[in-house]
């Protein structure tokens, strides 16, 4: 199976790794120049528990230069998707697949959309990873992946992709109904992401006051009348699952963190911003995620615009 990754950072680069260690024949795209270059020259810096690793990789800056591909594995940031889409429709092969793991609500519509819906797979992983700097990752977890069809796919080339990963020492599971899934994961992301951004903190520092749990329980809690409200299934635990996430996660920052670190576009809009967005077209008041968007987005668009005005 030919399989391609659309974005090769911390996610993206760590998946495309294993799966080429493995000996499948994997290409990567990203659109970060310094580090393509860097992967070309030395191959992709990985440490892990302290030791270190290069993983020499097939990585391009234009899809163009790819051949087509079998599976295509989607590991942009929420704002990148629409673009990811459109690469991904002009290089999937005939019988070709689509896999997103990203982060957020939204990313598997804009797939759908671009190609057919049901080529398109979706799902979880609790993998973790961070970007060090060009060329290089720090993998900082392992969990479980689970995936399954969007728009009721094959679930015969659902089992051939989880079959793929597992090879690659990403064991995945297979689940039919992947919408809780991905609401369960947004649960974990809408109660820490934005908060340990705006603060700073590691995530394992979520939990050490009673005032920063309310506000992540508050986040949460708007999430799950949502959900609700949608008829999506989601776990009863939610608040305690997502605490219990950032103490195991608890000596690195959220992706989100990793982003407004680095001056980076968030994903804060198909994270707590989603949550905004569905609430208001439900009629559901959604405040304390209101105020985690807004305050990231204005943090993000001055920073973002500064960076513009002084390259």
């Amino acid at each position: 199976m030919r399989v391609t990754f659309i974005g090769a950072g911390a996610m993206g680069g760590l998946f495309g790794s294993l799966l080429t260690e493995a000996g499948l024949n994997v290409q990567l795209i990203d659109i970060w120049e310094k580090h393509v270059a860097m992967i070309r020259t030395k191959g992709l810096r990985i440490d892990c528990d302290g030791q270190v690793r290069h993983v020499k990789l097939d990585i391009h800056t234009d899809y163009r230069w790819t051949r087509p591909a079998d599976l295509i594995i989607v590991f942009v940031k929420g704002p990148q998707t629409a673009e990811a889409a459109s690469a991904a429709a002009e290089i999937i092969a005939p019988d070709g697949v689509v896999l997103t793991l990203q982060n957020g609500l939204g990313n598997a519509d804009i797939l759908a959309r671009a190609l057919n819906p049901k080529k398109v797979i979706t799902g979880t992983t609790s993998y973790g990873s961070m970007v060090m700097g060009p060329g290089s990752i720090r993998h900082a977890g392992i969990g479980p992946t689970v995936i399954g069809p969007w728009a009721g796919g094959d679930l015969n080339k659902v089992r051939a992709v989880a079959r793929i990963l597992t090879k690659g020492s990403i064991e995945t599971e297979v689940k039919v109904d992947v919408k809780a899934l991905v609401w369960n994961k947004l649960m974990v992301n809408v109660g820490i992401n934005a908060i340990v951004a705006l603060t700073h903190i590691k995530n394992g520092q979520l939990v050490d006051l009673e005032m920063t749990k309310k506000l992540s329980r508050a986040a949460i809690e708007e999430s799950l009348a949502v959900a609700k409200a949608l008829g999506i299934d989601v776990r009863k635990d939610a608040v305690e699952h997502c605490w219990w996430v950032a103490k195991e996660t608890g000596k690195t920052r959220a992706s989100m963190g990793q982003d407004v670190d680095a001056k980076r576009q968030t994903e804060i809009g198909t994270i707590n911003g989603a949550v905004v967005r569905l609430g208001k077209e439900l009629g559901i008041e959604t405040p304390i995620n209101f105020a985690l968007t807004a305050l990231i987005e204005t943090w993000q668009n001055h920073y973002l615009n500064t960076e513009e005005r002084h390259p």
